[in-house]
């Protein structure tokens, strides 16, 4: 019997229901039992594929070849469930779907209307594909009290109904603000955000209460009265030092006790969570620390390479070491050649992550010139291994003018769209077996390793799959010209026509992969790249 958990937010955005929701799936699963966690976002977008990083933050991929929100990566990392299409819609693809339906006569004349036909289908989103499975956690984005929301909000309602009592429960998360100049926290908001959530016809039967400070009895009994739920399924949600701590926090502050309870459920033994533990301690416990550049575009926006961020943490956790992350603008470069050296010679490993456009792209490639001339490592991730097959085009490959079409025209498309440097033959061999879509590769690939490669020592096999998000490949009419020049093609795709990976043999750790290993990673799985190219930074720190 699937159980339902639907989790809201209250008074202010960004308190970290997401974190909260993967926290919580992690202790159910502590606790032995099945979990699976969807994300309901109210915008109007399809989907986050084509939303500016400034707004939206990083645009996580599923094996499935789903653009969803960012949030479905702390699902992963938290709980290592594979997220899918299914896990992740918007209002924009719920309307889609009425609207073709209505345009095909499937509502045979009826008015299409928000109750029952939106309702309806939120609803059969919410519950598809959960056979097997415990627990399924349903984030609400946004706030209460956002119009955007409301559909969603009746959806839930109905559900609670649909389901009966002991099969569905709301969890509110809210904020409670400490005031400096009365030297208390206010209770009130709270208040508020539960008398608006009610008003909707929902009454939540857990509060996680955000504040930056202890909450005192006195107050937690005044929300408990005041909002209807027992005291004990009140729980502070203080400020965490690293995030891998969030699930130990909860744990001690009863949230999974107070989940079960609502269900009517007997909490049952403790959970396990000695993994969470050694996590936390490899993270507050390091035995040394390395700095890595990431030389992006970005790189303002922490949430624009939040995975990679979490990625590179994890490459810490595998090698007990802090990771500081220095975040330069590529663009810094393109000014003032000095400044690579200045910004680029300090640090102990350099990394250029994916994206898209011609911005800092320059700068991009003096960094791997730099890295590639000092023998410091570097690890190029998607647009980062182009540009270092740009830049040894250019510099050790003898083709001066080297560049990419995705810049505009160019004599030499080392890497362009594939309809552009594949033969007729190639693309319809390539259609036919359902490997591109549209205009961009999503989702999961296959991958074939050169068995005396550095990559495939690194993981430990020649065959492996991992997720990509690109509209442009490296050119393989290059790769003679690029193996001449000292750039091995070590990974391609299983019919050998795309380039998946490149390395330097003559460098102590040069890897540029056209996909995103930090898609996978976890704090207690890290990728096996990141992992390797952390402690790469660690032996560099010891010659610095």
């Amino acid at each position: 019997m699937t159980r339902f958990i639907f989790i809201t937010g209250g008074v202010v955005s960004s308190l970290g229901k997401g974190l909260m929701a993967a926290a919580l799936a992690a202790l159910l699963q502590a606790r032995g039992h099945t979990v699976r966690i969807r994300k309901f976002d109210p915008y109007l977008n399809v989907d986050p594929g084509t939303m500016s990083p400034y707004q939206h933050g990083e645009v996580y991929v599923t094996d499935d070849g789903a653009e969803t929100d960012l949030d479905l990566g702390h699902y992963e990392r938290f709980t290592g469930v594979s997220s899918r299409q299914s896990d992740n819609v918007t209002s924009g693809r719920i309307y889609q779907t009425i609207i073709a339906k209505e345009r095909r006569g499937d509502y045979l004349g009826a008015t299409v209307q928000v109750i029952p036909h939106v309702t309806d289908a939120i609803k059969q989103f919410a519950t598809a594909e959960t056979e097997g499975v415990d627990f399924v956690l349903c984030e609400i984005g946004g706030t209460v009290g956002d119009i955007e929301s409301l559909p969603y909000m009746e959806a839930i309602r109905q559900l609670r109904n649909d389901l009966s009592r002991d099969r569905a429960i709301f969890v509110h998360l809210t904020l409670v603000p400490y005031i400096a100049a009365a030297g208390e926290l206010k209770t009130k908001p709270t208040q508020h955000s539960v008398r608006d959530l009610t008003s909707l016809g929902i009454q939540p039967d857990v509060l996680v209460c955000r504040c930056d400070r202890p909450l005192p009895e006195g107050e937690r009994a005044k929300i408990a009265l005041f909002c209807n739920v027992p005291k004990s399924a009140v729980i502070p949600a203080l400020d965490a030092k690293s995030i891998y701590e969030v699930p130990l926090n909860y744990h001690a502050e009863g949230l999974d006790s107070a989940v079960l309870a609502a269900f009517g459920m007997t909490p049952g033994p403790a959970p396990d969570l000695r993994q969470w533990e050694d996590i936390v301690d490899r993270v507050h416990n390091p035995e040394g620390e390395v700095t890595i550049g990431v030389v992006g575009k970005y790189v303002g926006l922490p949430d624009a390479y939040k995975s990679l961020h979490e990625a590179l943490v994890h490459g810490g956790i595998a090698n007990r070491v802090k990771v500081n992350i220095r975040w330069i603008d590529a663009e810094l470069f393109e000014k003032d050649e000095a400044e690579v050296t200045a910004k680029l010679e300090p640090l102990h490993a350099i990394l250029v992550p994916g994206g898209f456009g011609e911005r800092g792209s320059e700068g991009k490639i003096s960094s791997v010139r730099f890295a590639r001339e000092r023998k410091v490592p570097y690890f190029g991730i998607c647009l980062g291994m182009q540009m270092a097959c740009i830049e040894g085009a250019r510099n050790t490959a003898g083709i001066a003018t080297a560049s990419t079409t995705e810049f505009g025209p160019t004599d030499e498309p080392v890497v362009g769209l594939i309809t552009e440097w594949m033969t007729a033959d190639g693309l319809q061999k390539r259609e036919a077996g359902g490997d591109l879509g549209g205009t961009m590769r999503l989702g999961a690939y296959d991958a074939a390793l050169a068995g005396n490669s550095h990559v495939a020592s690194i993981y430990g096999d020649t065959a492996i799959s991992e997720r990509h998000r690109h509209r442009y490949e490296v050119n393989a009419h290059y790769k003679d010209a690029l193996e001449a020049g000292g750039l091995v093609f070590s990974g391609m795709s299983p019919d050998g026509e795309l380039p998946e990976i490149v390395e330097r043999p003559d460098h102590p750790w040069f890897v540029g992969v056209q996909f995103h290993p930090e898609l996978k990673s976890k704090p207690f799985d890290p990728h096996p790249l990141f992992a390797s190219f952390v402690e790469a930074a660690v032996k560099q720190s010891r010659l610095v």
